[in-house]
């Protein structure tokens, strides 16, 4: 029962998977959400037994069956790393409780929920600032207001004023650390869209000591990160590196490890 329940989790994190890849690439090309998927070469609407997660990748062996050009493998990636994300939360819960008996607490599906929500943003931005260099307004601050609303909902043994203010606090050096960086550059070091990033980590991580971490580490990565780079003559100085991925990074780990850390280093 326990494989079945992991299972269908799975399952349901890789059809947000598959819809994430539908949302960056229209979104990119302006087009519609709605409608039948189709291959980004030759245009063909794709038949649903070839748009079946993870699955029809395998068995086109990464091709389109008309065109049969290559498909990008962002998207089984993409499709894989959502369904093992969506897995994540409850994994960790039992860990915590060594049963499944949260799952008779109507607090777990908020936080599940809220999870789920915060893991797709993460998701998208990294995608998308990947490859595109700029954020998308029309999924972040949706997504961060939910994540807002339902965390008012899940610690009940918090004030709902103080869960308020901490997530506020945080905001407030997320928007004003991007903020400042994009001020004394100019706006040639940092983009208005990690200003808007730096509001959703706020939400995301609820206090100002998760968020200070964040992008302590989000920052260490990413000097490695471009460092390597440059060395390997990949990128030059000049070159324009994307935050966001690694503000992603950096963020996943605080909400993942965050506490081990700072007890760790305190």
């Amino acid at each position: 029962m326990v494989l079945i329940f992991y299972l269908i989790i799975f399952i349901l994190g890789l059809a947000f998977g598959s819809f994430l890849n539908c949302l960056v690439y229209r979104l990119a090309c302006r087009k519609t959400v709605l409608g039948r998927s189709f291959c980004p070469k030759c245009k063909k609407k794709i038949v649903w037994f070839d748009n079946i997660p993870l699955i029809s990748f395998i068995l086109l062996k990464g091709s389109c069956r008309e065109c049969k050009q290559k498909i990008s493998f962002q998207y089984p990636l993409v499709e894989l790393i959502m369904g093992l994300l969506f897995i994540l939360p409850v994994w960790r819960f039992y860990l915590t409780t060594g049963n499944f008996l949260f799952l008779n607490d109507s607090s777990f599906y908020l936080l599940l929920v809220r999870d789920w929500i915060i893991y797709f943003t993460l998701v998208f931005i990294f995608v998308y600032d990947l490859k595109y260099l700029k954020i998308e307004d029309i999924v972040l601050l949706p997504a961060t207001g939910l994540v807002f609303i339902l965390s008012l909902f899940i610690r009940s043994d918090l004030n709902v004023l103080l869960i308020v203010g901490q997530m506020l606090f945080a905001v407030l050096i997320g928007i004003g650390f991007f903020g400042l960086q994009y001020l004394l550059t100019k706006g040639k070091g940092i983009g208005l869209g990690d200003l808007r990033i730096g509001l959703f980590m706020g939400v995301a991580l609820g206090n100002w000591v998760n968020i200070c971490l964040a992008l302590v580490i989000s920052y260490i990565i990413g000097a490695l990160i471009s460092l390597f780079l440059i060395a390997f003559k990949k990128k030059q100085i000049k070159s324009q590196v994307p935050l966001g991925p690694f503000l992603v990074i950096g963020t996943f780990i605080v909400l993942v490890w965050g506490q081990q850390i700072i007890n760790w280093y305190f």
